[in-house]
């Protein structure tokens, strides 16, 4: 079966594991993603950028469903996400969309003030251009809108331009 076709789950880890087990996965040949953002942390010293897991103690693992147990022998995985008593499946289109998302969305201006909370809009710059959302709310600098694929929501710098109502 090819690796585009093979259905991708969802792995809990043990907390702040996510990137050690994601890298052991990886190493033995698995085909795993996990969701990095970066984030901005101040400590007494210093201020530093770090990469933070995106989904705290899960990662999507592509794998065959005979093969799904094999993952268990590595240290700090735990177990798979369950729905409705079956192993959680993420389709492609859906792992697509949050690499997208974490790709290169950093627009700064924003006036969004023709658009109103609950409307239908259409993003029309950067990696989302083209994706349908609902605005669910919005602040002077930000949007937070749920993308109808995913039905996560998700806080994006946008300006007045990269949103369309419909």
């Amino acid at each position: 079966m090819a690796s585009q076709d093979l259905p991708w789950y969802v792995l809990y880890t043990k907390p702040r594991n996510e990137k050690k087990v994601a890298q052991r996965l990886l190493e033995a040949g698995y085909n795993v993603y996990c969701p990095l953002q970066k984030v901005r942390r101040q400590w007494s010293d210093r201020t530093k950028v770090v990469e933070e897991p995106l989904f705290k103690s899960y990662l999507f693992i592509q794998i065959e469903e005979h093969r799904r147990d094999e993952v268990f022998t590595f240290p700090g995985t735990v177990r798979y996400l369950f729905w409705l008593r079956r192993p959680a499946q993420v389709r492609q289109v859906e792992i697509n969309t949050i690499q997208k998302w974490l790709g290169e969305y950093n627009h700064e201006d924003i006036d969004i003030s023709d658009i109103q909370p609950g409307d239908l809009v259409r993003i029309t710059s950067g990696q989302f251009s083209g994706e349908e959302a609902v605005l669910l709310d919005r602040t002077h600098h930000k949007a937070v809108v749920q993308l109808k694929e995913l039905g996560i929501q998700l806080s994006l710098s946008l300006s007045n331009n990269d949103l369309l109502a419909l």
